[in-house]
């Protein structure tokens, strides 16, 4: 398994970020997404949101330096939440599980929640390991799919 880390996101990780976010198997999966997951200016001006932002964490996760993706904290409706993007090329390496621990380890508030599509089974994967268990579904519009489908609810305490 490479060597997983976090830091701070930095420009030169936006093309490489903007590519992932387009991937169709990964947004299928992530079913959650923007409108328009082609439109790079939407992109750049969401991600400069997200970095300047003093109540949101946003990292980038490198393997053995390489940019592998982002995981992040934000607040919802007064809920903490936990987010990640992960390129696909490293699915099934333990790269997310790392990248969720390591996070974990940054973010003290709890309880922390997190959202999946149901059908995204790697993903719930990930955070059931991390800690997390499910308390409740939720059926939602998801533009990826353009589809209403289920959303499985997950906490960590």
């Amino acid at each position: 398994m490479a060597e997983v880390a976090l830091r701070f996101v930095e420009d030169s990780d936006l093309d490489a970020l903007f590519e992932q976010m387009r991937d169709p198997e990964s947004v299928r999966m992530a079913a959650f997404i923007a409108r328009d997951p082609n439109d790079r200016e939407a992109f750049d001006a969401h991600v400069a949101k997200l970095r300047s932002s003093p109540d949101i964490i946003l990292r980038a996760v490198t393997g053995d330096g390489r940019f592998l993706g982002t995981v992040g904290s934000f607040v919802v409706d007064g809920d903490a939440e936990v987010t990640y993007w992960i390129d696909r090329s490293a699915w099934g390496q333990g790269v997310a599980s790392r990248a969720l621990a390591l996070l974990l380890d940054l973010v003290e508030v709890r309880p922390l929640f997190a959202r999946a599509a149901s059908d995204n089974l790697g993903s719930l994967r990930v955070l059931e390991k991390a800690g997390f268990t499910v308390v409740g579904t939720d059926t939602g519009y998801a533009s990826a799919r353009d589809a209403e489908i289920e959303e499985t609810i997950l906490r960590l305490d």
